[in-house]
């Protein structure tokens, strides 16, 4: 019997994604020496089921934008080893390398940003006019099919890095939970990952992370870990702890996490979403200033014609800053500090 190209290849799934995509052009599935089931659904997008009943459903994803390297390495590096036999998933898995035209240009995206094209935004007018836009509903329909194969917990953490450095260097997004509290488990487990910020978000958005958490239910997180960097110029000693803790989630290991504490957690909720609505739209501050850059009432972030953006308290905080975005693109997120006694004051506890 023929050997499996991912195989013969020592594992390299996104390499041979990368460079010969044509090979997955059609769904295909095969059987590891250690009984794990894959299927490989399209380029850049396996899925793993254990031997044995598996009690949660995990959702990896990386590269959604193309110059994303550090995640996209991490989770390189895992599907390997599974693939290999030195890693043994107990849960099913799935992980998806998102935007591969973007990775082989070392560009955030080709023609549009991808993490503002989900719940569905990705078939708005102008509709599937760009591969980001064909490759957005592409992960959705494989998402979906993948949680509601049945009813086991969810969980999706969407890595990231940043364009710009960060007083804070690991954070994560915590999207809106439309009334439900957000769990301090979940936070403690991005401790464990090594990341100690955390953005809760207060509106519904188009990023991935969103999608999984309203639409399915899912524990989900937009994660940045550190800076952009391009290929082989991470310093992986940097990412430890989160490979460390998402192999041990993955192979069904003890995870140990810290119990939560308000004064070991960093933890902000958004205060402003500001919009570029005008081609004139400029920030003032500067071009480098870190996010997490923090400013006093009252002092001018953003302009654009008719209209001054400031500071609404003392402490609020710079996230994202990019002026270059499309018009009616998120352009600056700004967000002040909350416990989490705070935050969850008022949700039921579901």
């Amino acid at each position: 019997m023929a050997v499996h190209p991912v195989l013969a290849a020592a594992g390299q799934f996104l390499h041979l994604s990368r460079t010969q995509a044509e090979l997955f052009n059609q769904p295909q599935s095969l059987s590891l020496s250690d009984g794990t089931q894959v299927t490989i659904h399209a380029a850049g997008i396996i899925e793993f089921a254990p031997i044995n009943a598996a009690t949660q459903a995990i959702l990896l994803s990386c590269g959604i934008h193309g110059n994303e390297t550090a995640p996209i390495e991490i989770l390189d590096a895992m599907v390997q080893d599974i693939l290999c036999g030195r890693l043994v998933v107990k849960h099913r898995l799935m992980v998806q390398f998102g935007n591969l035209p973007a990775m082989d240009i070392a560009e955030r995206f080709v023609d549009e940003n991808m993490n503002r094209l989900f719940s569905g935004a990705h078939s708005k007018a102008p509709g599937l006019v760009n591969q980001e836009r064909i490759r957005a509903k592409q992960l959705e329909d494989c998402t979906r099919a993948f949680f509601l194969k049945d009813l086991l917990p969810r969980c999706h953490y969407d890595l990231h890095t940043a364009i710009r450095a960060s007083k804070n260097d690991k954070f994560a997004v915590y999207p809106f939970l439309h009334g439900k509290p957000w769990k301090a488990q979940q936070i403690s487990f991005m401790q464990a990952c090594g990341v100690n910020t955390i953005l809760l978000s207060n509106s519904p958005t188009t990023t991935y992370s969103y999608f999984s958490s309203h639409q399915f239910g899912a524990d989900a997180f937009t994660v940045e870990l550190g800076k952009v960097r391009p290929f082989g110029q991470n310093n992986m000693a940097d990412f430890a702890e989160v490979t460390s803790t998402l192999r041990a989630l993955v192979a069904g290991e003890a995870l140990n996490l810290p119990d939560y504490q308000d004064d070991a957690v960093n933890l902000f909720s958004v205060n402003q979403v500001i919009n570029k609505t005008q081609p004139d739209f400029r920030l003032h501050f500067a071009d480098d200033a870190p996010n997490f850059s923090d400013f006093k009432q009252g002092e001018l972030l953003a302009s654009e014609t008719g209209h001054e953006y400031r500071a609404l308290v003392d402490g609020e905080a710079i996230v994202f800053p990019n002026a270059n975005v499309a018009l009616g693109q998120r352009a600056l997120l700004t967000v002040a500090p909350v416990t989490l006694q705070q935050a969850n004051e008022g949700k039921a506890d579901v």
